[in-house]
This record gives structure tokens, C-alpha cells and sequence, in this order.
């Protein structure tokens, strides 16, 4: 039905509906722009009213269509009795002696018409929806509504049910036929995209078909049975709006945003294929078919990390005006929140890779050697970027923080015994009575019996201190085998306790306050008392 916009200014409440109409116009501001509303009943139009700053056009709407509905609920009122009168110097549209709105000379300026033809218009209209309201809530039609709905309703499980059953069969027919030709494709031994992930390709492809057509199909069903009742016409009209609309915009977004997705795609691509040539430069350097003077094997692979973050960040900073909605408030607001939290919980973890990183190139230690950090010694199995891993003697593991490390000082055990060795020392007290020559010697014996220890350089012993009641020696030996220090060390004092109980002298360590009667000595003949087993001579 053709549009009139007029003003129609409500003079009753829905409250005082029954009560004589008093009605209140807000005169229209000429300079303010015209903004109307629909009057619905049911979900039809009937026409639209105009809004003032005093009484909103939605809020005039809706109270007319509240008066027009109330009428048609009352049985009392015969909708061809609603006619057109007089009320305070303007046209009025009554349903019995109540008034259902006020039509004002200014009102039918907007359209160009006389107040009483716009009334006439806006009566017929009135008469014609308070008939329908009635109507459409007899048994009889509520009846057929519900019928309506339910066959709907049964077709559309009916036909979801075919379209999931046939698409499923479809899918394992064209998998048996065409499963030999999905293989996977590649260049040489370089495979780009597996068999595998192109049968899941495919199978998504039906899922996603499947999806999309019972989606339709559940709107469709669900918007024809809500317009079969009077209570649910209008959202039922509205439904597909509601669905498509936020559809069509994103469509319309993405369609927008099309170009800068090409160029995000292109970007993508281009900083893929430097990342893999700097990948394979860094493993050359790293396998040493590359040399760079000064610049260490090890640290290809932290440099290659670095030079990676470095281009990434590039790559960011180009993208970023590209990215769709990047220039809105509330992806700034994310973004500076993010950066936020990443720089208030992220402190110590940037700490621990600096410290990483500075320990690569420091060149404290490599995976490998054996170190002490801290209290904790054993041998590097893995340096990360934020922690370093150990394993102890016993075979435990041990996590430090990089920071940690970095604020301590590191022993490395095995750095130079590569080259030079590292030697191993322990220490005894002997008493003054036993001659200092005699007792290198017996040391250096003791060190000649330990199999792992090397006789280049030799071993030498030194006095390292005069106490009280002894003197105390070291031995110290070389060894290539910083693993091994637990073992070594332990061999060579067995082998020094054999080599003084053969010679007669007791060790005193570190010192003690009188000769005893007995010498604290193991004879030879004692050394392998049970549970000890003697080994066999070869």
C-alpha cells in the first residue's frame, strides 16, 4: 500500500485508553530534520508517522499501534464504525468514542493533503487491520497456522536428513573411485601436499556443503512457520533479514578488503621464501660448508632466529596498514592492550632470552660440555632461548633460567681439556714423620694406576698447605674426559688408599691431636674381606 507521511500526535496513553482524549501536539521544528516510524499491527505497515523532539516518531508509532490493537481485542467495537471526527481544532479517528490518533494540519502539509483526506486514508487502513487482527486469531485460522508449521517442520527434517544421507554416499562414492588419483603431490622428494591432505580436502568440502544447505534450509522452514501466527509475522517476515543482513555485510567488507587480502597473500609468500633462503644459508654456516671469518659454527642457528624475528617485525610493519580494520579505534585499543599485557607479563621471559642470546655469543658454553652454574653441576643437553637444561651425575635434569646464569659466574669443564686437559686434584693430610718425597710418590703412583687419566703431562703433586698436625697434599692429574670426572675421582682415591696401605701410612685427613697406638692401616691381605670380591689376575 502506498506511504503518507503525516504527524500524528497520540492524545491517550494505552493506560487511560477508555477515558477521553486530551491530546497534547508538540508543534514540529521546521529546521529539524523529518524522522517517521512505522505504525505495525501484526507485522503490516499501515503507514508511517512523524516524531518530535517531545514524542519520538518510534515512540508515537508504538503507542498508536497499542490503541489500534487494544481496539481490536475489545468485541465491543465494530471496526466499520471507526470514522473521522473533530478533536480540539483537529481531525480525530475514533473507534467508538475513543481516539485512536490525531491528524494535524501540519501533518498533511508534509504529504501535500488535506488533514481530512489523510485521516480517511489512515481510517481505512485502520479498519481493514483491526479485521485482520481478529481474523487471524480465530481457531480456525490458528488452526491452520499450526498445521502449516508442522508440515514445515516435517519437511525440513525430512529433507535435511536426504541431504546429509546423500551427501555422505556421494562422498564415499567419489572417494572409492577416484582414491588412486589422489596422490600426493610434489616436486622430486620436496612433497607440497600429501594424499592425506588432500582427501581431507575434499571430505571438508562435503562437510562443508552439507552444512551450508541445512543452515538455508532451517532458516527458510523456521521464517515460514513463524509468519503463520499473528504473534511471530513480524519477526517471522524479518527472520531472513536478520540472517542475511550481517551476511551481506561481511560479503560487502570482504569484498572491500579484497585487494589489500591479494597483497597481504603476496606478502606472505615473499617473506616465506626469504625465510627459507636465510634458513638455508644459517644450516650451511652451521654445517660448516659456509665459513664467515669470526663468526662461530654455533651460532648460526641463534643468528638465524634473530634475523627471522627481524623480518617478521619488517614484514609487520608493512603489512600493517593493510590489515582490514587496522585504522579503527578498537583495533588500535586491542592492539595497545595486548602490547600492555605482553610488556607487564613477559619481563622476565625477555630477560631469560637476552640472556640466552648473550650467552651464545659469549661463548660460555656449548651442548655438551660440562659445566657448573651455580650449585649445579652436570652436562648441557640443551640450550633454549629461555632456559638451559643440565644432567646431573645421578641423571637428573635440571632447568636454569638464562637470566640466572647470566647473573653468576659459570665453570666450564670442558672448554679447554679438548686441548689441554683438565686436571683433576683431591687432596690428603699426611703426619710430618712420613717424608714429603716419599708421599709424591706414593701420589703419583696412585695417579699412574687410574686408567683414564693421561700420562701427558704428567702428574704432579703439590703441598698445598703446613697444619698443625699434617701436611696436606694435592695430586693433580690431566684427564680428556671431563664426563668422567665422578669416576676418575673415585678410582684414583681407591687407588691412593692401596698405594699408602702398602707403603705403611695411615692417612690422617685433615689433621689429628695424637699418634694412636695402632697405625691405621689395611693390610694387603685384609683388602678383600667379604663381602669384597678379589678381582681375577690377568
Amino acid at each position: 500500500m502506498p506511504t503518507f507521511r503525516v504527524l500524528l500526535i497520540a492524545a491517550l496513553s494505552a493506560a487511560t485508553f477508555a477515558a477521553p482524549a486530551i491530546a497534547d501536539v508538540a508543534e514540529p521544528n521546521p529546521e529539524a530534520a523529518i524522522v517517521t516510524a512505522p505504525v505495525q499491527v501484526d507485522g503490516n505497515e499501515l503507514f508511517r508517522v512523524r516524531g518530535s523532539s517531545a514524542f519520538p516518531a518510534p515512540e508515537r508509532a508504538a503507542s498508536i499501534a497499542s490503541r489500534i490493537e487494544t481496539a481490536a481485542r475489545d468485541p465491543k467495537i465494530d471496526a466499520a464504525k471507526v470514522r473521522i471526527g473533530e478533536s480540539d481544532d483537529n481531525i480525530a479517528i475514533f473507534a467508538g468514542n475513543r481516539v485512536l490518533m490525531l491528524v494535524t494540519k501540519p501533518d498533511a502539509s508534509i504529504e501535500q493533503a488535506t488533514p481530512e483526506a489523510v485521516a480517511a486514508v489512515n481510517a481505512a487502513r485502520i479498519r481493514q487491520a483491526i479485521d485482520e487482527y481478529r481474523v487471524g486469531r480465530t481457531p480456525e485460522r490458528l488452526t491452520q497456522g499450526a498445521l502449516r508449521a508442522g508440515a514445515a517442520l516435517i519437511a525440513f527434517v525430512i529433507t535435511a536428513f536426504l541431504i546429509f544421507v546423500g551427501t555422505r554416499r556421494l562422498d564415499r562414492y567419489l572417494h572409492r573411485r577416484f582414491e588412486h588419483r589422489l596422490q600426493t603431490v610434489g616436486i622430486q622428494s620436496f612433497e607440497i601436499v600429501r594424499g592425506e591432505r588432500l582427501r581431507a580436502l575434499v571430505h571438508g568440502a562435503f562437510s562443508a556443503i552439507r552444512v551450508v544447505l541445512i543452515l538455508v534450509l532451517a532458516v527458510t522452514a523456521l521464517a515460514y512457520m513463524l509468519v503463520q501466527f499473528p504473534w511471530t509475522r513480524a519477526i517471522g517476515d524479518d527472520f531472513a533479514g536478520l540472517v542475511l543482513n550481517p551476511l551481506q555485510t561481511l560479503a560487502r567488507g570482504f569484498a572491500a578488503q579484497v585487494p589489500n587480502l591479494v597483497f597481504l597473500v603476496i606478502l606472505y609468500f615473499v617473506v616465506r621464501f626469504v625465510l627459507r633462503l636465510i634458513r638455508l644459508f644459517f644450516d650451511a654456516v652451521a654445517r660448516g660448508d659456509v665459513t664467515l671469518d669470526g663468526f662461530d659454527a654455533d651460532w648460526a642457528q641463534p643468528t638465524y632466529k634473530l634475523v627471522r624475528i627481524a623480518v617478521i617485525a619488517f614484514a609487520l610493519v608493512i603489512a600493517y596498514p593493510y590489515i582490514p580494520g587496522s585504522d579503527s579505534a578498537a583495533f588500535k585499543g586491542v592492539s595497545l592492550f595486548a602490547g600492555i599485557v605482553f610488556s607487564l607479563g613477559s619481563s622476565t621471559a625477555i630477560a631469560n632470552i637476552v640472556a640466552g642470546y648473550m650467552m651464545t655469543y659469549r661463548r660460555a658454553f656449548r651442548v655438551g660440555d660440562v659445566v657448573k652454574l651455580g650449585n649445579d653441576t652436570g652436562i648441557v643437553t640443551l640450550i633454549r632461548l629461555q632456559v638451559t637444561h643440565l644432567r646431573t651425575w645421578k641423571n637428573e635434569e635440571i632447568t636454569v633460567p638464562n637470566s640466572q646464569i647470566l647473573n653468576s659466574h659459570v665453570i666450564n669443564y670442558s672448554a679447554l681439556a679438548r686441548k689441554d686437559g683438565l686436571i683433576l686434584h683431591t687432596m690428603v693430610g699426611i703426619g710430618y714423620e712420613t717424608p714429603w718425597r716419599q708421599v709424591e710418590a706414593m701420589l703419583l703412583d696412585a695417579a699412574a694406576r687410574t686408567s683414564g687419566l693421561r700420562l701427558q703431562p704428567p702428574p704432579f703433586v703439590r703441598q698445598k698447605e703446613l697444619t698443625d698436625f699434617a701436611v696436606m697434599y694435592e695430586i693433580n692429574a690431566y684427564c680428556d674426559t671431563p664426563e668422567r670426572m665422578p669416576a676418575l675421582l673415585s678410582t684414583l682415591h681407591a687407588n691412593i688408599q692401596d698405594v699408602f696401605n702398602e707403603h705403611g701410612v695411615q692417612i690422617m685427613t685433615p689433621h689429628y691431636e695424637g699418634d694412636p697406638d695402632d697405625q691405621k692401616l689395611v693390610p694387603p691381605d685384609k683388602w678383600y674381606l667379604p663381602p669384597a670380591v678379589k678381582p681375577l689376575q690377568k
